[in-house]
């Protein structure tokens, strides 16, 4: 979209924005935001493996911020941590995303040996019915969000699969996300072609997030 080859893993201009600080001295991320890293790639992806220490420097530095962390490379884990991870910084949240029931399968155990204060799980794209129940009665899951893929080429996502994990969070108490529709979307066996604009918007309308303690 942008003329950048994205198979180039590279620094932002935003890579030190944790610890940027205006003129007075106060810094450009206010006490008590949530920040997303490494949106466009994978935080665990092994050509960023010089750099990772710069951001457990900054994490450390910033106990203001809660940072999330989401990687499909959740094997990775236990080798790009710092040496005072121990069981995990309080102000760090790792996703794992897991996009069918066989990479639930391979990453989700692994997630939940590691030691990890905060959980998360992300179907995204969510590709088929992924059966979780057996990861979220461990208790160790914070919140589970789905998604369908985006692009001119995206796989479809079924409103019956994000029901589905639904039901799964709400017999667990887990609270749950739908993010996003995704550009294929199929629901009561009709398929709507969704423009990128609109994706978030018609998952917010169809208003079936779950804080749980309200339900």
């Amino acid at each position: 979209m942008y003329d950048k080859d994205s198979n180039i893993v590279v620094k932002t201009k935003d890579f030190n924005l944790g610890i940027k600080k205006h003129r007075d001295g106060s810094y450009y991320l206010e006490p008590g935001e949530n920040v997303y890293t490494c949106m466009t790639s994978d935080f665990l992806i092994e050509e960023a493996d010089s750099w990772r220490n710069e951001i457990w420097n900054m994490i450390r530095l910033r106990q203001d911020l809660h940072f999330t962390i989401i990687t499909k490379r959740i094997e990775r884990f236990k080798n790009c941590i710092p040496e005072d991870w121990n069981d995990g910084y309080d102000n760090v949240t790792i996703c794992s995303t897991c996009e069918n029931q066989e990479t639930a399968e391979e990453r989700l155990p692994i997630f939940l040996e590691l030691p990890i204060k905060h959980r998360e799980i992300i179907h995204e794209p969510m590709l088929e019915s992924i059966n979780i129940e057996k990861y979220l009665q461990s208790h160790q899951i914070e919140f589970v969000t789905c998604g369908g893929e985006s692009g001119d080429n995206a796989r479809e996502c079924h409103y019956d699969w994000i029901l589905n994990t639904r039901e799964q969070c709400k017999k667990y108490q887990v609270p749950f996300y739908f993010k996003q529709t995704g550009a294929n979307f199929v629901k009561n066996g009709k398929r709507y072609h969704i423009p990128r604009n609109e994706q978030l918007k018609q998952a917010r309308k169809a208003n079936i997030d779950l804080n749980w303690f309200d339900e």
